[in-house]
């Protein structure tokens, strides 16, 4: 099955290229739509229709549009700096780079990295390891490219196996990628697409980057004692005793990964600076007759809708303050040229996501000039309606499917780009809100990574599993991996379908069931 998950997804074209394939079968299925007359309606008592629908006796229609009409074609056109440049999720990762590129080049994430599991006890090694992995994907590649190999080196100086610290560090770093304690850049990027499928029924819906705060918290606090289970009592004793003490080789590798006086300097430095930040964002919501990011005339959760999309650009002060204090304390940073040079080095980093962007962009704005994004979900939303399909079963299905698209195409944001337009409305639709849907989504994005040698990083873990076992292989690693995958599997089905049916708050002023707004009725 893994041969087969291998030879297939080796023949998928990069994912700039997949979508550039489904804007061409997208416009393809835009004019068969438009010829044989595809359309969609549900009642409606607003006054204002959304865009691309128009409003006909209290019902709200949708009809497919040809993408090789006159209109579509000349917007194509004329519109493509303005629907590049439109795209939510790019903007919103720009500017979280410009900090976290900083913070990335003058090394706080490395230090970071290092300096938390020094000195862990022999007994709590799996579960710092767990932890500290799943609070990494703050720090970018740092958690593939410094912590995994790190772990490994920790395990083998407390006498363990390194391959057992190297897959608990694996399975935390990239099978746990759902969980975190704390809200970051990929939850941003995420909530990017979701907002702008959820507008499809709701126009005016924003976007809370906290929206799956409490669920990506439950991830970690379900995930690390598996990991440390699996690890301690599974993984460790099937690879046998390590047999080989602290030699000078692996002091001198360990004395290299040591966090130096100027780094701890430099992290005390970074936490102040945090704290300042932090401060004050705080100071701007609870400042007595200064509240800008107070919504003073809502009530309940809506007052604090301007705090949640200021979020992104606090995340954004947050790395740039500690970035720049880490560096001036440890003189990485020695002038403001220096500063500007780690941004443009940072936002380098991400001229393949760019690239992405413009033909995921095209492809957004093109499913809603075609009308076919929310054709399919009213529709879509009739059909499991009909099925009777419960709420827990609908979003396990969301799960399983991303899941099975994780073993060939790697990229969680190429593929929730594509689904988001179409799931996150119909289930909008049926009562689901997107935090619940896209908490689900990324539940199932997550356990396949450590299972499927088409993960980018996959052949980097293999070497470090080399660098202990030269004879480790594929099916040695895939092996390593795949209890955790399974029991992440179940975990994570079980999970999601229990926060469903129990209608728990998925994070601040996000739930799980969803009400359409402005008379909108699913049921038409």
């Amino acid at each position: 099955m893994l041969g087969l998950v291998e030879r297939v997804g080796n023949v998928l074209p990069d994912p700039v290229m997949i979508f550039v394939w489904l804007i061409g079968l997208l416009m393809v299925l835009s004019a068969v739509g438009a010829a044989l007359g595809w359309s969609a309606s549900l009642a409606y008592s607003g006054s204002t229709p959304p865009p691309f629908a128009q409003l006909e006796d209290g019902l709200l229609s949708y009809r497919a549009q040809s993408l090789f009409a006159e209109a579509n074609v000349a917007r194509l056109l004329t519109e493509a700096p303005r629907t590049l440049t439109g795209f939510a999720p790019l903007g919103l990762i720009l500017l979280i780079m410009f900090g976290a590129g900083i913070a990335e080049q003058v090394g706080l994430f490395s230090a970071l990295v290092r300096r938390s599991l020094r000195g862990a006890p022999r007994a709590l090694l799996t579960p710092s390891v767990c932890l500290v992995g799943m609070v990494s994907h703050h720090a970018s590649d740092a958690g593939y490219v410094v912590f995994i190999p790190l772990a490994a080196l920790l395990y083998a100086a407390a006498g363990r196996h390194p391959l057992a610290g190297l897959a608990a560090a694996f399975a935390a770093v990239s099978g746990g990628h759902a969980g975190n304690l704390t809200p970051g850049q990929g939850d941003v990027l995420l909530f990017g697409f979701t907002q702008e499928a959820a507008r499809i029924i709701e126009p005016g819906w924003t976007m809370n980057p906290l929206g799956n705060w409490w669920f990506i918290v439950a991830v970690v606090v379900v995930f690390t004692p598996i990991i440390w289970f699996l690890t301690d009592r599974v993984i460790e004793p099937r690879l046998g005793p390590w047999g080989r003490g602290a030699d000078a080789a692996l002091r001198a590798e360990l004395a290299r990964s040591e966090v130096t006086l100027a780094e701890r300097r430099g992290l005390a430095w970074a936490g102040v600076a945090a704290l300042g930040v932090v401060g004050g964002v705080a100071a701007l919501c609870l400042w007595p007759g200064y509240t800008p990011l107070v919504d003073e005339s809502a009530s309940g959760p809506a007052r604090l809708q301007p705090f949640y999309t200021a979020l992104v650009t606090a995340v954004f002060l947050l790395f740039l303050g500690s970035g720049i204090a880490f560096g001036v304390a440890t003189g990485a940073v020695r002038s403001s040229r220096e500063v500007i040079d780690q941004m443009i080095a940072g936002v380098r980093s991400l001229a393949p996501y760019v690239v992405f962007a413009l033909f995921a962009a095209h492809f957004v704005a093109m499913f809603n000039w075609s009308r076919l994004g929310p054709i399919a979900a009213i529709n879509g939303a009739e059909a499991l309606r009909s099925v009777g399909l419960p709420a827990p079963l609908l979003l396990v299905s969301v799960l399983l499917f991303s899941s099975f698209l994780d073993l060939f195409i790697g990229s969680a944001s190429a593929k929730w780009s594509a689904l988001a337009p179409v799931v996150v409305p119909m289930f909008m639709l049926l009562g689901i809100s997107p935090e619940m849907t896209q908490a689900a989504y990324r539940m199932g994005d997550s356990f396949t990574n450590i299972m499927t040698p088409l993960m980018s990083y996959f052949p980097l873990v293999l070497a470090y599993c080399r660098r202990w076992d030269p004879g480790f292989g594929v099916g040695s690693l895939l092996a390593l991996m795949l209890p955790f995958a399974l029991a992440f599997a179940a975990a994570g089905i079980v999970m999601t379908a229990g926060w469903a049916l129990l209608d728990l708050p998925l994070g601040p002023g996000a739930g799980v069931q969803y009400a359409p707004p402005g008379g909108l009725l699913p049921g038409r």
